[in-house]
């Protein structure tokens, strides 16, 4: 299938740069240069990834990343000329997927959003068939949860629950680790290959999305659990 991306980049050499490359390989390419033209291109068409630029005229590509998440599951990948981690940190509180910092290499791009697509594409599928009635020491079971580990897919009583690539890795080093604190140290350890510029803060940013999406009540969390002073323990049953 094609899949359709969405360049948001106000700077024209640049998204043309973008557009005409990911068009050479095979995809649907609309362009804005602005956020109003965003939700105009959004509203008429099935866009399954934004490439949306923090530095925006207008509007902030931040704020249009929380506008976008709280509308809808689409992939967010965040290109930024910023250097500065506290803003790249943001960018995923505020429900990036992903991010790539100018100057940037437009295969590591591609691979990025090659990545997130497919990611995407497996948490819609019914990954339930190719396991039902079988032991498979790939599922962790946890409440009404399933957590398909090979597959990187999570359900909540088989609807599927979208993850972001940080966001799986942190539910691995977890859930691999029942009943067990894991200090900030280690976790970041544990994922940090696969986070630019990682700190205590990204840990603590990761924990509190994973429970507005997986706890009954996020303010008193029975899966995500802190441990005052050491760090967190999954405590799923």
């Amino acid at each position: 299938m094609s899949y359709h991306v969405l360049v948001v980049e106000d700077d024209a050499v640049t998204r043309s740069k973008l557009a005409g490359y990911f068009q050479n390989e095979g995809y649907c390419v609309s362009e804005a240069e602005s956020g109003a033209e965003m939700r105009d291109i959004l509203g008429c068409n099935e866009i399954d990834l934004v490439m949306l630029d923090i530095n925006l005229p207008g509007e902030d590509g931040l704020m249009l990343t929380r506008e976008l998440r709280s509308q809808s599951d689409i992939g967010i990948i965040l290109v930024t000329g910023r250097t500065d981690s506290i803003d790249r940190i943001v960018g995923l509180e505020m429900g990036a997927d992903d991010y790539v910092t100018k100057p940037f290499e437009l295969r590591e791009l591609l691979v990025r959003v090659k990545n997130l697509l497919w990611r995407m594409s497996a948490a819609k599928g019914d990954f339930y068939s190719e396991v039902s009635g079988k032991q498979n020491e790939n599922l962790v079971r946890f409440g009404d949860w399933v957590f398909d580990i090979q597959r990187r897919a999570l359900s909540n009583d088989g609807d599927p629950v979208k993850l972001t690539k940080a966001e799986y890795e942190l539910l691995v080093a977890l859930s691999s680790h029942p009943n067990q604190v894991l200090s900030r140290e280690r976790i970041l350890n544990m994922i940090s290959h696969r986070v630019d510029a990682p700190n205590d803060r990204t840990i603590d940013v990761l924990i509190r999305r994973m429970r507005a999406k997986m706890e009954f009540d996020p303010k008193n969390p029975q899966i995500f659990v802190t441990v005052h002073g050491e760090g967190y323990m999954f405590a799923g049953d």
